[in-house]
């Protein structure tokens, strides 16, 4: 697989070795062998699927730790633009976001590390989007951020008027009114932490 930087340390985008032929295709969509060595280890525990139709946006959302989640994330069918927003107090990226897109042709994937709030906004007339974490859901973790909050300046390539939210997306705090955030001088990663990751 080949792994491209982005403008923020540590979110990568993953492309998968393709091959045609004249059946179709084939590809590993994720091997951990490959993806330790050149990106970093991580005990993936949960996969999950969603279905969307145009103009959704789920996001932004993060676990706190001790369940906070790194995500490999990438599209079966449709586009979406995939967005990752730095939330860690004194970072130097700190409130900047990567945003890619991603869909069933181009077989793009992004890797979300811990620390980080993850949304995405579909753009196809309906897309099926995957993603592996590395800790379980754990609802009483849940953190948000507003997808819309204007300091993050992030263009969802969606007519406001056209967007669709579930009601808890309508209500989450701006940024700079976040009640808990992480913080660059942790290590998330720490063995202490990641045991909540392992079954």
């Amino acid at each position: 697989m080949n792994v491209i930087k982005t403008e923020i340390d540590g979110v990568l985008i993953i492309e998968p070795r393709i091959f045609n032929d004249g059946r179709g295709y084939f590809f590993e969509a994720y091997s951990r062998r490959e993806f330790e060595a050149l990106v970093r280890k991580v005990d993936f525990v949960q996969d999950n699927e969603s279905r969307s139709s145009y103009g959704v946006v789920r996001g932004l959302h993060f676990q706190k730790p001790p369940y906070s989640q790194s995500k490999l994330v990438r599209v079966i069918s449709g586009t979406v633009l995939d967005v990752a927003v730095d939330i860690r107090k004194g970072s130097p990226t700190f409130g900047r976001h990567v945003a890619v897109e991603l869909n069933g042709d181009n077989h793009r994937q992004l890797f979300i590390p811990r620390g980080f709030a993850h949304g995405f906004a579909v753009l196809s007339n309906e897309a099926v989007f995957q993603y592996k974490c590395d800790s379980f859901y754990a609802p009483q973790s849940e953190g948000a951020i507003a997808w819309d909050d204007p300091d993050l300046g992030i263009d969802w390539r969606i007519p406001p008027e056209r967007v669709v939210l579930s009601e808890k997306d309508r209500h989450h705090d701006r940024l700079k009114d976040a009640g808990w955030l992480f913080d660059y001088g942790t290590d998330y990663y720490s063995a202490l932490e990641g045991k909540e990751g392992l079954a």
